[in-house]
């Protein structure tokens, strides 16, 4: 008997359709696949000639109570009157169904499709019209109570380095002194992060999850939201190191400042919080690894040169927080990490409208 995950890998545009329609919807048989990884994401046309599209979750990462967070997190924000992408509901009222399998559901809610384009690049204006928007977004946050979401603390990275050494990895070569940089980023972290604030955010706030329609900007997949620091979604958002991002990212924090009070000393979490981005995503790939899209989306993954690679930038990063990061001037310029692998985002992984 195949098991809930094969299920999940072998999904068809029949299983697809059949979902949707018990949903109450009325697909034309339209059904296309779209970029995915994370979850499995399918774009329908509907008989009346909208489209809509189909979220699978992949299962055992999220329980329905942690995604019902992530939705009212989004309706939330809608009644706010902030643009964002909130699911719809079915007849019944609820959000997420479960599609029928021996070996348990998988977890599934439908959205409308949106428009719009994710920006290249962000000009001044439009940072301080993202910086007062990402505001809004943490105020709704900080009043929504989230009890099934996890918590941005040390855990997350420290977690995700025991995956990698206990399934084994990590090569002999690299394992300790990738292990003793994780360990010393994280010890530095316990420390400046002592006294920052916690609220709900929405945790992957790249770019990416970025878009600019004719009704103007808005934020879509909340998916990995969490419980951090505000910090998180502002690095995010604005991930560069050189002149041009220290500056704009001082924007955006003083036009988050007209909305809502912004602690600039947690700035100081920036380049930790990037280095257990590292450690996260290496433990992301591995993770998911069973999974047969992932080898042909990470071929050299676990390769000696990728963990040479990666070992040598976290190695570099931990050089940089001791340095003292991004506590320097707004306007002081500083160079990339260097990599031989380009990092992929979650724009890769959602939908690409």
């Amino acid at each position: 008997m195949p098991d809930r995950d094969d299920s999940f890998f072998r999904l068809s545009p029949d299983r697809v359709l059949t979902a949707v329609e018990g949903a109450g919807f009325s697909p034309t048989g339209h059904c296309t696949a779209l970029n995915a990884l994370e979850n499995r994401v399918y774009d329908l046309r509907l008989d009346d000639g909208q489209h809509v599209v189909a979220k699978f979750y992949r299962p055992g990462r999220w329980s329905r109570d942690a995604i019902l967070d992530e939705h009212r997190m989004l309706f939330a924000l809608r009644d706010a009157e902030i643009p964002v992408c909130a699911p719809l509901a079915f007849p019944d009222g609820e959000t997420v169904r479960e599609t029928r399998h021996e070996s348990g559901g998988i977890y599934y809610a439908i959205w409308p499709r949106t428009g719009g384009r994710s920006p290249d690049e962000l000009s001044d204006d439009e940072v301080a019209v993202l910086g007062r928007l990402l505001a809004r977004i943490h105020n709704v946050g900080a009043a929504l109570e989230t009890h099934h979401r996890p918590t941005l603390d040390t855990r997350i990275p420290l977690d995700a380095l025991a995956l990698l050494e206990d399934r084994g990895f990590l090569p002999p070569s690299c394992a300790r002194v990738y292990g003793e940089a994780a360990r010393e980023v994280v010890r530095i972290y316990e420390q400046l992060a002592a006294d920052v604030p916690l609220h709900p955010i929405h945790g992957d706030c790249h770019a990416g999850n970025l878009l600019r329609g004719a009704d103007g900007w808005f934020f879509l997949d909340f998916d990995d939201m969490l419980v951090g620091p505000a910090v998180q979604d502002v690095w995010m958002l604005l991930p560069g190191r050189d002149a041009i991002a220290q500056r704009q990212r001082a924007l955006l924090v003083e036009a988050y400042g007209e909305f809502r009070d912004f602690d600039v000393s947690s700035l100081r979490l920036v380049e930790p919080l990037r280095a257990f981005r590292f450690v996260w995503y290496a433990a992301w790939i591995a993770r998911r690894w069973d999974d047969p899209s992932f080898p042909d989306a990470f071929p050299h993954f676990g390769s000696p040169q990728y963990w040479e690679n990666e070992t040598r930038d976290l190695c570099e990063q931990l050089e940089r927080i001791q340095r003292g990061g991004d506590v320097a001037s707004p306007g002081e310029e500083r160079s990339a990490p260097k990599s031989d692998e380009p990092e992929l985002t979650n724009e890769d992984f959602f939908w690409d409208l």
